[in-house]
């Protein structure tokens, strides 16, 4: 920064920032250019598929795969934020993106990842109603009732968003342009403020834990429940069903909450950057390219939807 007439240095506010990406040379930026591809394609196209076969085959019109085609929807749509960026970077000579673009991309990024935090516990809770209160189940999750459950997990997902993004940018960016990460994101932005950020990474770890922490119990709790009630089944086909439906759904919260705790709601995360681009690399490409893949490998009721669909198309 060049001096002012006083001597002292002056302080430029920038208006756009570059995203430096990964390392390495032409080779490693067209392997990896490749890899992300594979796995964006791989995002799209499984994620699409679970939403067309469970819009189009009536067997599957009930809560549960109702709070599936949702998850496949933010699966699709916070990929969609970060990858096609991401990917034109890597051939890019200037990297850069707007100030308005950054926050943009914060913003949505932390709604749809968010949101998808408190849709897990909401499975949780339908497969608890499902299984350990079949009779009330009609009831407690008629379609009213699912459409505030995905409701109350987007407006929470709204807040957090709000909340992350006015508070990292109303900070003033002073020091370097440059983020050290493939995206925009909270921690990397941190540490480009010239200002103290004790209050924005307190924020961020609270908000973060707090989730993690709410959506965690609302699992553990659920699934307690549920265990219970596995011990006190006498069908061998029944219990297989519920591991079947259930194993599904903690692979894909254990999966998520991992790697978003590892991200943002432990000290030190914010100094670990290189650590944090491949933990980052994980929950916006492979968790979203994994979790149809989970679902329909492990459900027989997708499977034969499936075939359904294939054999009706042909």
């Amino acid at each position: 920064m060049p001096p002012n007439r006083n001597g002292n240095l002056s302080v430029v506010y920038f208006q756009e920032f570059v995203l430096e990406g990964f390392e390495g040379g032409l080779e490693t930026q067209v392997l990896l250019f490749a890899v992300f591809l594979a796995m964006y394609l791989l995002t799209v196209l499984g994620n699409l598929t679970m939403i067309v076969i469970i819009t189009l085959d009536a067997s599957l019109h009930s809560p549960m795969y109702f709070f599936l085609k949702n998850l496949s929807f933010l699966d699709l749509c916070y990929s969609s934020v970060i990858a096609p960026n991401a990917l034109a970077n890597f051939f890019s000579s200037s990297k850069v993106i707007t100030f308005e673009g950054c926050a943009t991309q914060i913003f949505f990024f932390s709604l749809l990842v968010t949101t998808e935090g408190f849709l897990l516990g909401v499975m949780a809770y339908d497969r608890f109603i499902a299984i350990c209160s079949p009779l009330h189940y009609p009831i407690m999750m008629c379609p009213s009732a699912c459409a505030r459950l995905v409701l109350g997990a987007y407006c929470g997902g709204c807040l957090n968003s709000i909340v992350q993004t006015s508070f990292t940018f109303s900070l003033p960016f002073c020091s370097s342009n440059h983020i050290d990460h493939f995206f925009c994101d909270v921690p990397p932005l941190l540490r480009l403020a010239c200002a103290n950020t004790a209050l924005n990474e307190l924020i961020m770890f609270g908000i973060c834990g707090l989730i993690i922490v709410s959506v965690t119990f609302v699992v553990l709790v659920s699934y307690g429940y549920i265990a219970v009630t596995i011990v006190r089944m006498r069908s061998a086909a029944g219990r297989h069903k519920v591991f079947s439906t259930c194993g599904s759904h903690m692979t894909a919260v254990t999966l998520f909450v991992g790697t978003v705790f590892v991200m943002y709601a432990q000290p030190g995360a914010i100094e670990s950057m290189e650590q944090g681009k491949v933990v980052s690399v994980f929950y916006t490409l492979v968790i979203p390219m994994l979790n149809p893949i989970i679902y329909s490998l492990r459900n027989k009721d997708v499977k034969e939807a499936l075939w359904r669909l294939k054999h009706t198309a042909t």
